[in-house]
């Protein structure tokens, strides 16, 4: 049934670090990654604030979806969490406490290879734990403003994306990947964050993507049948490949490794919220698989019913400001 996922939880063996710049502040941005206990989750922790806030990496916990994922408590906010997150879950990494000293997280290329190569680095260990995965079983579908986004049932994690842009460079693009560590280092990390140039010049006139350049945006010619990069695009297809990078790092928001199809048709930050948001909404609709170790060393697969399961994602149920396109909590998932 699920005998291809690996069981036990992993951590990173070592703390590694990285320099970047916030893509909407143009700041610098010193970020770690370190090692956490099993059952911790993902979680970010706000070393240049007072007490050293914390953020658990989970969708309840998203507060904007303009532009990028940006996670938030009170006055304590992570933005542009997708990357990073995106190369957490294809690494296999559980657990992982993520200090940085700014609230963007650095944008490095534009892509997921900078963060795939720094975990690298820092090398897996297992940990005693076992994992718990959220299997659909029912197809979920969430749509605005003439854009989907769905999930149906599938041994394994795929995800089909659709984009449509009335230029010539871009025009109509799919991609369909069965995601694994190997293919996503391949296929998928190394596809950058893209825009049109006009769109650039605004968000700069406004304040925003100061930190954007030609060294981690892709910058689509006003003639629409060019970039200005000198290097030029890394797939022929590079845009779509960045669009499904996002729906794997914002996905990775449930905390749990997923089973299921998701099919994306010209979606964004704020559609990955709402089909999320549908999942918690329809407990009937999922369950979680848990690992149990036998006596014999053997591994079988639990199923939570999903009417005990659901109440670990009633959270999204709970009104919260966000805006879509005191206590500290704690790091768990």
């Amino acid at each position: 049934m699920v005998s291809h996922i690996e069981p036990h939880q992993y951590t990173l063996k070592k703390t590694v670090s990285c320099c970047g710049v916030g893509l909407h502040t143009g700041r610098t941005v010193n970020l770690s990654i370190k090692p956490a206990s099993a059952n911790t989750g993902i979680c970010f922790v706000r070393s240049d604030l007072a007490g050293k806030p914390a953020i658990p990496a989970r969708a309840e916990n998203v507060v904007d979806t303009t532009l990028a994922t940006t996670l938030g408590d009170g006055a304590t906010k992570i933005s542009t969490t997708e990357h990073l997150m995106a190369a957490l879950r294809a690494v296999g990494i559980d657990n992982a406490e993520i200090d940085l000293d700014s609230h963007e997280v650095p944008i490095m290329d534009g892509s997921a290879l900078p963060f795939l190569h720094l975990l690298r680095r820092g090398g897996k260990v297992k940990q005693r734990a076992l994992r718990r995965i959220l299997r659909i079983t029912k197809p979920l579908s969430y749509e605005k403003d003439g854009k989907s986004i769905s999930i149906e049932p599938y041994d394994g994690f795929r995800i089909s994306g659709r984009i449509h842009f009335e230029d010539a460079l871009i025009n109509e693009q799919t991609y369909t990947i069965d995601v694994n560590h190997e293919r996503f280092a391949r296929e998928i990390a190394s596809a950058r964050t893209f825009g049109f140039v006009e769109q650039v010049e605004y968000l700069w006139k406004n304040g925003l993507a100061l930190g954007g350049t030609l060294a981690n945006t892709i910058a689509i010619h006003w003639d629409r049948h060019s970039v200005l990069n000198e290097d030029g695009l890394r797939f022929d297809d590079e845009f779509i490949r960045h669009k499904v990078l996002d729906v794997i790092g914002d996905m990775a928001l449930l905390g749990a490794p997923v089973l299921g199809h998701i099919k994306a048709d010209r979606s964004g930050h704020g559609l990955h919220l709402g089909l999320m948001e549908t999942i918690a909404q329809n407990p009937d609709s999922w369950e979680y698989v848990k690992f149990q170790k036998r006596g014999d060393g053997v591994f079988r697969q639990v199923v939570n019913t999903t009417r005990s399961a659901g109440s670990c994602l009633q959270p999204f149920l709970i009104p919260k400001n966000r805006t879509v396109g005191g206590r500290q909590p704690a790091c768990a998932a």
